[in-house]
């Protein structure tokens, strides 16, 4: 190695100091060459003279041997030693003091939002012309909760349609095309219910390429909810004529005479929604969905 042919090498003292210490028995040794050591990290490239042996090389590694720390040195020619970290090393001729180098940072884990996708790190999109229709209140919220974050970065709003009696009413106003896609969420969306009829006479008016309209089975949204989430092995069957909230509420021991019962109800429940884990398998796969068509147009 051609960095150490013009070292001129330490001018050596007539009793060098022992790095391994001393025999107590013995005459004292001089140690005022290892006075004022710097403590100085164990890099790879930082060049060293071993006091005790003379050798000078370049660290090119340190690890543990034997449950030892040892550093090694690659010398003139290539050769290579093994010393352990500490004090005996000269660095220009000054006495320093090898110490371990300092630990990596461990790696930041892996963050995911609440829908379970990888959480990315920057400012939210620019709202596109694009959006995602619900029902009602309720969904909104359950849907920001679990997929608000993702939405967010993707520029794309979630609007409420108040009912789907006025999808049709909606999409006229809207005027679909390209880069203005709506993506459009319905609840208990079954063959031979009012609700896809409803949405058929809309697409025949108002629908294109730019429309997607998609559904769940449930009455309401509440039910996409897990029903272990709120203490139930299953959402109780609500007779017609009966609210489906209040009902459900009923079911579970809660208030549900008033409006007011019905919303502290549902901030109870929606409060035990943690993540896209919480909800039912044909809400999700729904709502991915619509976002994967809105944000491709």
């Amino acid at each position: 190695m051609n960095r150490f042919n013009a070292y001129p090498g330490p001018v050596r003292a007539s009793r060098p100091a022992d790095r391994y210490g001393r025999d107590v028995l013995s005459s004292p040794r001089t140690t005022s060459r290892l006075r004022a050591q710097r403590d100085i990290p164990a890099t790879p490239g930082l060049v060293l003279e071993d006091v005790e042996s003379g050798f000078v090389g370049e660290i090119v590694d340190v690890g543990k041997v034997a449950g030892e720390l040892l550093l090694t040195l690659e010398g003139r020619g290539g050769a290579r030693r093994r010393f352990p970290l500490g004090p005996g090393f000269w660095i220009d001729g000054e006495p320093v003091r090898i110490v371990p180098p300092p630990r990596a940072a461990p790696e930041r884990p892996t963050e995911l939002t609440a829908s379970g996708s990888i959480r990315v790190r920057k400012k939210a999109t620019t709202i596109l012309p694009s959006r995602m229709w619900v029902e009602g209140k309720h969904d909104w919220q359950l849907i920001d909760k679990v997929w608000g974050e993702d939405l967010r970065l993707e520029g794309i709003a979630v609007e409420e349609l108040a009912g789907v009696d006025h999808l049709a009413e909606m999409l006229a106003d809207f005027k679909p095309g390209p880069g203005r896609r709506a993506g459009v969420l319905v609840d208990h969306l079954l063959p031979g219910t009012k609700e896809s009829r409803l949405v058929e006479e809309a697409l025949a008016r108002h629908g294109n390429g730019h429309v997607l309209v998609l559904g769940h089975p449930y009455v309401d949204v509440w039910q996409a909810i897990k029903p272990g989430r709120v203490g139930l092995k299953a959402w109780p069957h609500i007779p017609k004529g009966t609210d489906i909230k209040a009902g459900s509420l009923a079911a579970l021991g809660l208030p549900h005479e008033s409006l007011e019962d019905i919303g502290i109800g549902w901030s109870k429940i929606l409060g035990r929604v943690r993540n896209w884990k919480d909800l039912e398998p044909s809400l999700l796969g729904r709502v991915e969905e619509l976002i994967d068509f809105l944000t491709q147009g």
